[in-house]
């Protein structure tokens, strides 16, 4: 089986040197010519919870030369459509999308490209920052959920069988937008603020401002949901999210490192998703908005300096 992954961030070596330990044929995308050099020359490094290792997997720009089995879309947010629409043409009639990314709309962009039958969701709790390219620091093992589908056969029981060979705690569900939208509620609760404060997940609960502000936040999203009728996989969205952020307590958020390296942040499909959502149901996000509108400024002023 050939697994293309979209995307050389952290989430995206992680699981391309993974599952190339485990076996598999693996290719990894990019849109940079040097870095793909610089990656298939060096190998992926990996360091962390589940040792250290070098996976030699190649990366190519432009033309695949093998069509892939599954796609791993694991590009941020805002690339989704672009990324979709460049790998369209390179894949077979049986080629399977899945998609791992954070945020709502990914699986709705990439049904739209490549229709509902042959695209998967997908939720993971894995953690992954990026030191250098090609280089990550594995930070934090968790489950990760896949679907439509079944365990035993189909797409999604391939997939299952493929991750959990290669050290992933997989399973399989029959439908994944409510976590999807579990997964966005964590990251409503936790991202911008840590991007806007430069602190760990750890630190979130300690800081008594940044408590309330979180608590605020993921009561605004829960009340999306509730409005929405969607089953939040956990009974204490307040809880869990704390949960999270001492379970993670090194980890970097995906934010704070986009932030911290002058990148464009997935604020608008999180916190921004949360603002969208609640206009077009009449329910008020003021802290949701807020937040949102911190990040933005940050991108804004990258270049600035005082």
């Amino acid at each position: 089986m050939h697994f293309l992954v979209v995307g050389p961030g952290a989430m995206g070596c992680l699981f391309a040197a993974r599952l190339k330990m485990a076996g598999y044929s693996v290719t990894l995308l990019d849109y940079l010519e040097e870095r793909a050099a610089q990656i298939t020359r060096q190998g992926i490094l990996v360091e962390g919870v589940s040792g250290e290792y070098t996976a030699k997997v190649p990366v190519v720009t432009g033309q695949l030369q093998e069509i892939p089995d599954q796609v791993l879309i694991c590009v941020k947010a805002y690339k989704t459509r672009e990324a979709g629409r460049e790998i369209k043409e390179a894949i077979g009639p049986g080629t399977v999308i899945v998609t791992l990314q954070n945020g709502i709309g990914n699986l709705e962009t990439l049904k739209g490209l490549f229709g509902s039958e042959r695209v998967l969701g997908g939720v993971t709790s894995e953690g992954a920052t990026l030191l250098a390219p090609g280089k990550i620091r594995h930070a934090g093992q968790g489950d990760t959920i896949v679907g439509p589908g079944e365990e035993s056969d189909g797409p999604a029981g391939i997939l299952f069988s493929a991750f959990n060979k290669a050290g992933f705690k997989t399973r399989v569900v029959e439908g994944v937008d409510d976590l999807i939208w579990g997964k966005l509620i964590i990251n409503v609760g936790i991202n911008a603020l840590t991007a806007i404060l430069r602190v760990k997940n750890g630190r979130l609960p300690e800081l008594a401002g940044a408590r309330r502000i979180m608590e605020e936040a993921v009561r605004e999203a829960v009340a999306i949901c509730e409005a929405k009728e969607i089953q939040l996989p956990y009974p204490d969205p307040i809880g869990r999210v704390m949960e999270v952020c001492r379970a993670t307590a090194g980890n970097i958020a995906s934010m704070l490192q986009d932030v911290l390296k002058s990148k464009m942040t997935e604020i608008e499909a999180i916190n921004g998703a949360i603002v969208r959502e609640g206009q077009a149901l009449g329910i008020p996000t003021p802290v949701n908005m807020t937040l949102t509108s911190l990040v933005r400024g940050i991108q804004e002023t990258y270049r600035e300096s005082v």
